[in-house]
């Protein structure tokens, strides 16, 4: 089995074994709100008996079926990446870099431009990149959500051991993002 935690699902519903275990949600700082991915949460919330707590920025929709805030500072973010079983977050380099340090599954969310929660779609990219990296589970269809979540209980961790070359990656994508070329060095050393 691959987590001690035992999942029972039955119409739609999840059953755990412990109550320790949470989920937890973050869309970061970013000026425009994510209602897709929290609203959605906010419905899986309902159905589950699992603590969900959420960091919803700047998001206007309030939720009704789990704990949230909009702001915090640093360490108590940080505690709650120790403390959750997955954490859901949208497809932005910065948390993403912190998260690796963790040993968590990872689902992402990119957020979308068409949905106005970001000025272009540049997480897109991000997120075709991680698609198929282990223990995350990017998720472009929101309503995927759920089984998403399902399945992660099936997931063993797998040790990242390429993890240089993804810190180089998305260092690169925020240089390119903030008008700094790469560094040649760091370029050559993403290739190989």
């Amino acid at each position: 089995m691959a987590t001690i935690i035992k999942q029972i699902w039955k119409k739609g519903e999840i059953r755990r074994s412990c109550d320790i275990v949470m989920i937890f949600v973050t869309v970061a700082t970013h000026f425009q709100g994510f209602e897709r991915l929290i609203k959605e949460i906010d419905i899986i919330a309902k159905k589950i008996d699992e603590k969900v707590i959420a960091q919803i920025g700047n998001t206007k929709y309030i939720p009704k079926n789990m704990e949230y805030f909009t702001f915090t500072e640093d360490k108590k973010i940080l505690d709650l990446y120790k403390t959750s079983r997955v954490i859901i977050t949208h497809a932005g380099a910065g948390t993403l870099l912190t998260l690796f340090n963790y040993k968590k599954h990872i689902i992402v969310v990119p957020r979308l431009k068409r949905f106005n929660e970001v000025i272009d779609d540049h997480q897109l990219e991000l997120a075709e990149v991680l698609q198929n990296k282990k223990n995350v589970t990017v998720i472009y269809d929101i309503k995927e959500l759920e089984n998403a979540l399902k399945k992660q209980d099936e997931l063993d961790y797998v040790e990242i051991t390429q993890k240089k070359e993804l810190v180089i990656f998305l260092k690169n994508i925020l240089q390119e993002m903030a008008g700094f070329p790469y560094s040649r060095r760091e370029k050559k050393r993403s290739r190989n």
